[in-house]
């Protein structure tokens, strides 16, 4: 009997409405990336406190965390390094998310979940489970074997770099429980942004500690785990969420975003970041 032929691009004998959850994928996550880009590149407004806003409590933008070099003329008090180093080209626009974002970017881009969803939204891979694929795709399966798709398998080591950068997070979180007045004298306070930059750090935590390669690190090598109770009662936790992983992947997606938007539009005197204790 004759074998069924491939559909086309999109043809399916589905019913039920499969296209709003690629669709969904692909505003939200094309909406993150043009915004993340352009807040990358702009190179300003990423801070308030700090020197030139004596008072205010120091508030500093994820998308620019840490800060290794300063732009030229900004002041922070987060530089790491100092100024805009000499060595940058006068005609190359400069800012210091470019040092930063990348390495987030590549645990983002090689996540498990996110390879699955951006592949159906964005490359038709296929688009549904049932749809058609585009006929550029061909009939022979490489999987992620050949190159671009073999830098894939770099995701169980930005894991790591994921997690420092969770640290850093954390202590700028912290940074932003004190404000500085004109003299230089640290005074406690917690204020809206304070409680952004640490829901920040909460929901980016759940998503990295999620990660597939995490639990396999805590639990995965392990052929009994009644010989190690303790590494069990870990594994257990993050597996609690593993089984979250898409919820925290896109929480922590949208929240990064936002953090932004919140330092970004305080800094720019739009917003007020309103002062709840101290």
């Amino acid at each position: 009997m004759p074998l069924p032929q491939a559909p086309g691009f999109l043809e399916t004998r589905r019913i039920d409405r499969w296209w709003i959850q690629p669709t969904l994928v692909f505003l939200g996550f094309g909406a993150f990336i043009v915004y993340s880009t352009w807040a990358a590149l702009q190179g300003s407004n990423y801070f308030t406190g700090g020197p030139t806003h004596p008072g205010a409590q120091q508030l500093l933008s994820p998308f620019y965390s840490p800060v290794l070099w300063d732009a030229t003329g900004l002041h922070s008090g987060h530089a790491w390094i100092g100024q805009q180093p000499a060595w940058w080209p006068t005609w190359l626009l400069f800012s210091p998310a470019l040092f930063i974002l990348p390495f987030p970017g590549l645990f983002r881009f090689t996540c498990y979940y996110y390879r699955g969803a951006y592949y159906k939204a964005f490359w038709g891979d296929p688009s549904s489970c049932g749809v058609g694929e585009p006929s550029f795709r061909g009939t022979r399966y490489r999987g992620e074997q050949k190159f671009p798709l073999l830098l894939q398998n770099a995701h169980r080591y930005a894991l790591y770099i994921a997690i420092l950068f969770i640290g850093i997070l954390s202590y700028d979180a912290w940074v932003s429980l004190w404000s500085v007045d004109a003299e230089g004298v640290k005074h406690f306070g917690i204020s809206v942004g304070s409680l952004v930059l640490a829901l920040n750090v909460i929901l980016l935590g759940g998503y990295t500690f999620g990660c597939h390669c995490f639990r396999h690190i805590i639990g995965g090598r392990q052929d009994c785990f009644s010989c190690h109770k303790h590494q069990h009662a870990a594994w257990k936790r993050v597996s609690w969420l593993n089984t979250r992983h898409m919820l925290f992947a896109w929480l922590s997606l949208f929240w990064v975003g936002f953090s932004d938007v919140y330092v970004r539009l305080c800094s720019m005197g739009i917003w007020t970041d309103w002062r709840i204790v101290g």
